[in-house]
């Protein structure tokens, strides 16, 4: 991590001013792509990524890299896209404008693991701008961000999660890892089920103060994610379970589907800008289950996971303050 914040340090004093921010990210998220698909690639035996490339007949199109049945993985896709043309009349009426020209990029990701103990991870780099001069757009802003979803939690994985991003957002001024802390257990968060999705991480949309130095952030970041997940799926992913295991993860998955159908902006926007549904309902795990009013028995391991959606102040817990048997 160190040689990679200098770098992208250097980077920062000397930004490019030769092409578009657009462009600049565009570049970014596709070889972050490659990096991440990568490194799932050598954690799993059983299968490898299938790379789509599609285009959108209004303009742009992406990269789906999608993993299917692995040893480790059971679903998970790595997606780009790059997408460009008229806001949708609803996001133009959001944002102010009658009708504008929008450029949009990022990389959004979703791990479905094959083990209930290794959780489910999310995470999405993005940038947005308005107008017809890229060089000079009338807006621009950076969103983004990654969290956690554990089927049987533990608080050493959950705060290794976010220790990685609260360094990461101690580096940088444009960066608050308390605000997006809290943006992330406000976002993803079922107030249909009054119960968070997982553990949290970071969220941050619409941030435009400083450009470089948001793009600096977000280079980070993106880099800091391999950091963040992939020591967790190597302490989990050989432990033992059975087929009690796999019923509460699909139980648990349920409330994951439930979120990006209801509440997911990402989703809202790909369908709502003519994305590729393929690649924008890939999140979806492949194995979901919703008993009529689940209730996990008390002092049971699922009853114990429980305790752990809800926002807390991760960092801060010791292991005498979570519930037995959940460490």
């Amino acid at each position: 991590m160190g040689d990679d914040f200098e770098r992208l340090e250097t980077l920062h004093e000397n930004p490019r001013d030769d092409i578009p921010m657009a462009h600049r990210m565009k570049r970014f998220v596709e070889a972050l792509q490659i990096r991440i698909t990568r490194a799932f690639d050598d954690l799993d035996d059983g299968a490898s990524f299938r790379v789509d490339r599609w285009s959108r007949e209004e303009g742009g199109g992406g990269i789906t890299a999608v993993i299917e049945g692995g040893d480790v993985f059971e679903k998970g896709g790595v997606n780009t896209s790059a997408v460009h043309g008229m806001l949708p009349e609803r996001m133009a009426h959001e944002f102010g404008v009658d009708e504008a020209p929008f450029y949009a990029t990022g990389l959004s990701l979703v791990i479905h693991p094959r083990s209930p103990h290794v959780p489910t991870v999310h995470a999405n780099f993005r940038y947005f701008a308005l107008g017809d001069d890229l060089m000079e757009p009338t807006g621009q802003w950076f969103g983004g961000g990654a969290d956690l979803t554990p089927y049987y939690p533990r608080l050493s994985d959950t705060q290794h999660f976010h220790r990685v991003w609260k360094e990461v957002c101690d580096r940088h001024e444009v960066a608050d890892y308390d605000a997006f802390k809290q943006e992330c257990d406000d976002y993803f968060y079922l107030d249909h089920r009054d119960e968070a999705r997982g553990v949290g991480g970071i969220f941050y949309d619409y941030l435009e103060e400083d450009p470089e130095g948001l793009f600096f952030f977000t280079r980070e970041a993106g880099r800091a994610f391999l950091e963040s997940y992939i020591p967790i799926v190597k302490r989990r992913k050989e432990i033992s379970y059975g087929e009690r295991e796999k019923a509460y993860q699909r139980i648990r998955r349920g409330r994951y589907v439930e979120f990006n159908l209801v509440y997911d902006r990402g989703t809202k926007f790909g369908l709502e800008s003519d994305g590729r549904t393929e690649s924008i309902l890939m999140s979806m795990p492949p194995q979901v289950q919703w008993p009529y009013d689940f209730t996990p028995e008390s002092g049971t391991p699922e009853a114990n996971a429980q305790w752990y959606f809800a926002a807390r102040d991760w960092l801060e817990l010791t292991e005498e303050e979570v519930p037995d048997g959940t460490e």
